[in-house]
């Protein structure tokens, strides 16, 4: 029982990608997720194409007043990032993880692709929903807790938007640095979803901006930012 409880081992090994496609294979279905007008694609054909942060993305940063974010640089992007999570096998698998630099401080950036997709299942539905491979009482826990949250109402906030966050806040820690972000990166025209990513910052106390930096607000010593980024149509028909 208590093995498959134990966190997933993720592979520290990454290879390099020179176009869109080579995203593909690290996909969870190839083939499902793969497909033009989707966030994986989208997503893909956006990022490989800048080879640095997209026009869309840089352009929140630019206008931001926020000094870390001024002239940021990527230092490197991974696809498909695995975070091991506590209380079962599935980590958190971050759509991109990019390791950036900006006023001479690591920044951790969690990034997380969307068109049409929801956040995931409402904690009350996802709590219900038979995993065999997931101790939900575990996971959610320590989720809350590395946001400091504990104590809110979460039942009607998207799952993945807890688990994205935490992906940014660990890996802080691991690269010792203090300024965190989630980013959603969503290629949805009309903002879909938007209320449900405005909720989630609620939690905060922090109030959601379309196309603006948020924060940050200050968990144990870090520094975690959220930006919401609507990405260029072009690449839905790409």
């Amino acid at each position: 029982m208590e093995a498959y409880l134990k966190a997933p081992k993720i592979s520290k090994i990454y290879i390099p990608a020179n176009i869109a496609e080579d995203w593909r294979p690290l996909l969870a279905d190839p083939v499902k997720h793969w497909k033009t007008g989707y966030s994986a694609k989208s997503l893909a054909s956006c990022w490989q194409a800048a080879n640095d942060f997209p026009k869309s993305v840089r352009n929140v940063f630019d206008k931001s007043n926020l000094i870390l974010f001024k002239d940021i640089e990527l230092l490197i992007a991974f696809p498909e990032y695995g975070v091991a999570l506590p209380g079962g096998l599935q980590a958190s698998q971050n759509d991109i993880f990019v390791l950036a630099k900006g006023s001479d401080q690591l920044i951790t950036i969690a990034v997380e692709g969307k068109v049409r997709e929801p956040f995931g299942l409402p904690v009350n539905e996802w709590r219900l929903k038979k995993d065999d491979k997931t101790n939900k009482k575990e996971r959610l826990d320590f989720l809350l807790d590395q946001l400091n949250i504990a104590d809110k109402p979460v039942d009607h906030i998207r799952y993945q938007l807890f688990h994205r966050t935490v992906s940014a806040l660990l890996e802080a820690k691991k690269f010792c640095t203090k300024n965190a972000l989630m980013l959603v990166h969503s290629f949805s025209q009309t903002y879909e979803h938007y209320d449900d990513y405005k909720e989630f910052l609620a939690l905060f106390n922090l109030s959601a901006e379309k196309d603006k930096l948020i924060g940050p607000v200050n968990i144990r010593g870090i520094n975690l930012y959220f930006a919401w980024v609507k990405g260029e149509e072009k690449y839905l028909s790409i």
